[in-house]
């Protein structure tokens, strides 16, 4: 069958989220063709350019979110926008395509300010409104786009800005909202227009996502937007996978952030109605982890669409490491992963300072390159200036180099050439983050059969299960108590790193990961009636649906011989791959053969 993956800030290009998930999963299914929508998130991410893609994958399509040279935080009027009404919509619409663009974005935004800073599932009687307002807005938005286009530059109009203004100081609308300025509207129609900009794209084609069987999202929100439109036009089933919560970032800003508090609560407002139709259109839900489902759950997805499937990881790399009797350093401790401050280094040093008066012998090898970024940098500055603090080099006697028990290292170098050798140094690997997603650097470390000391956020507890110790966050003293007991115990330290490595296999490979998406791809398609064109517009359902109208040999790859001639398939038939062409047609000389029989 042909699927098209949806992505975000991902696969194809070589950096960004989800990039080595959405790489396994194409090339462990060689037996189904992908085509690739994908959005860019940044030029720097653009000029990077894409990975290897292998046989399988047809056609791609890409269209950048990022903003040149647009600063919708400044104080005046928005750039280009200030001749009114006839300057933000006067070149692209007429009359009536102004009213109509000005009705949808009421629409959507009465019901943004709606569930403003908390959310359709928990604003109260008004929820049930306020989706059916957003959605008739979003699709009447992709209509326009459709037959129009221009919504890209309509958006960022004074009209816009003029229509959040007016949604912000009407009644009803919460204290944060109500006291939105110009500078929080300007940012808010900026993040807008950006989350909006899929429905502007030229993928709404039978060349396009007309012409698969199966939309899979890489991820919730913006990635996920195309496969609503693409099942609202064309019928297409939509899976929607997510390993992380974005929406979860939304609502976790920090106070800091760029974004003012109106406008930070406007945008979780929007995020958090798109999560809910994308929730109540996908056939099915597939969440990394419990973490991210009971997430999901808080947001309208029905828990008849969730299936859990872990993300799939290599474990060959680690095979040596966990074959080898060798339980690693007996004294010392491993940390794996980003340097920045919500995997917290710093309690993770104090806690070290306690199992260095238990245990003198001790020593913590902190393996990670900070994260892009001033902020990554100034972090790691901070961690070893703390280190050096609580560590002062220590030597033997008065002849002898000092030496500080704790290391900050880089994996690629001559003494730790590949992870697996960061992860082969360790007595115990330990996590010490106060908010995690799915926690792969405990996942890599139970491949490698090594007992983990973790504390108990994201999905900790979901993979370790009980073959390692968990702790509470922001606790160095539990930390340290745990790290303590396992150091000084060996035959604990083997039998929970055995009984990870096996967990891990079980649960954790590629191989698990694949299998469950190529079980998942067929019963989705064999669920949904054929659709077939007509002379109402591309793939338009005419009359009732026609199951199994198309045949299960038309979702193998390769040529399938050409039916009778004069076979009557060509009327009505139904759509199928490209790659199939023809099948129908057997099928229908075996069905009048079938009925001469008879």
């Amino acid at each position: 069958m042909r699927i098209g993956l949806l992505t975000d800030g991902g696969y194809p290009y070589t950096t960004g989220e989800s990039r080595l998930w959405c790489d396994r999963l194409v090339r462990g299914l060689p037996q189904h063709e992908f085509d690739l929508f994908a959005l860019s998130r940044s030029p720097r991410q653009e000029q990077q350019g894409w990975v290897n893609l292998p046989d399988q994958v047809g056609r791609v399509r890409t269209a950048p979110l990022w903003t040149r040279e647009r600063d919708a935080r400044h104080t005046g009027r928005p750039r280009g926008l200030t001749g009114g009404l006839a300057t933000g919509l006067g070149r692209s619409y007429g009359r009536r395509d102004r009213r109509r663009f000005e009705a949808h974005v009421a629409a959507l935004v009465g019901a943004v300010r709606t569930c403003a800073g908390t959310g359709p599932a928990v604003a109260g009687t008004d929820s049930e409104a306020a989706v059916g307002l957003f959605t008739d807005g979003v699709y009447g938005l992709a209509e326009l786009a459709g037959e129009r286009g221009g919504l890209p530059g309509a958006l960022r109009s004074e009209t816009t800005v003029r229509i959040v203004e007016s949604a912000c100081r009407a009644p009803g609308a919460g204290r944060t909202v109500h006291g939105a300025t110009l500078p929080d509207h300007l940012a808010f129609v900026a993040e807008l227009e950006r989350a909006l900009r899929p429905l502007s794209l030229d993928w709404y084609d039978e060349d396009g996502l007309g012409a698969v069987d199966l939309c899979h999202a890489a991820s919730g929100g913006a990635a996920a937007l195309p496969g609503l439109l693409a099942k609202r036009f064309f019928g297409v089933p939509l899976l929607v996978t997510e390993h992380g919560v974005p929406l979860r970032a939304h609502y976790l800003a920090a106070p800091e952030a760029p974004l003012g508090a109106p406008a930070r609560a406007l945008l979780a407002g929007l995020h958090g109605l798109l999560a809910s139709e994308v929730y109540r259109q996908a056939a099915l839900i597939t969440p990394g982890s419990t973490h991210v489902r009971r997430w999901q759950e808080r947001f309208g997805a029905g828990r008849g669409k969730l299936r859990t499937v872990h993300p799939g990881m290599e474990a060959e790399q680690f095979r040596a490491v966990g074959d080898d009797e060798d339980g690693g350093g007996p004294g010392t401790l491993v940390w794996i992963g980003r340097i920045e401050p919500a995997k917290d280094l710093i309690a993770l040093l104090h806690a070290f300072a306690e199992v260095r008066r238990a245990e003198p012998d001790a020593r913590l090898r902190i393996f990670g390159a900070p994260v892009r970024g001033s902020d990554g940098e100034t972090y790691l500055a901070h961690c070893r200036a703390l280190a050096a603090q609580l560590f002062p080099d220590e030597a033997a006697d008065a002849h002898a180099v000092g030496d500080n028990p704790v290391t900050f290292e880089e994996i690629g170098g001559p003494e730790v050439p590949d992870l697996a050798e960061a992860y082969a140094a360790a007595g115990v690997v330990v996590l010490s983050s106060v908010a995690e997603g799915f926690p792969v650097s405990l996942a890599e470390a139970m491949f490698c059969g090594r007992a983990t000391v973790s504390t108990d956020v994201g999905a900790v507890v979901e993979v370790v299960g009980g073959t390692g110790l968990v702790v509470p966050p922001r606790n160095p003293r539990a930390l340290a108590d745990a790290c303590v007991a396992l150091l000084r115990d060996p035959e604990r330290r083997a039998r929970l790193g055995a009984a990870a490595r096996a967990r891990a296999l079980e649960l954790f490979t590629v191989e698990q990961n694949i299998t469950a998406f190529n079980s998942i791809y067929l019963e989705l398609v064999g669920h949904v009636p054929a659709r077939r064109a007509t002379s109402a517009g591309p793939l338009v359902p005419a009359g009732p649906p026609r199951p199994f109208a198309t045949p299960p040999e038309a979702h193998l790859r390769g040529a399938l011989p050409s039916g009778p001639a004069g076979s009557g398939a060509s009327a009505g038939a139904s759509r199928v791959p490209s790659w199939a062409i023809g099948a129908e047609s057997v099928c229908a000389g075996a069905r009048g053969a079938g009925d001469g029989d008879a």
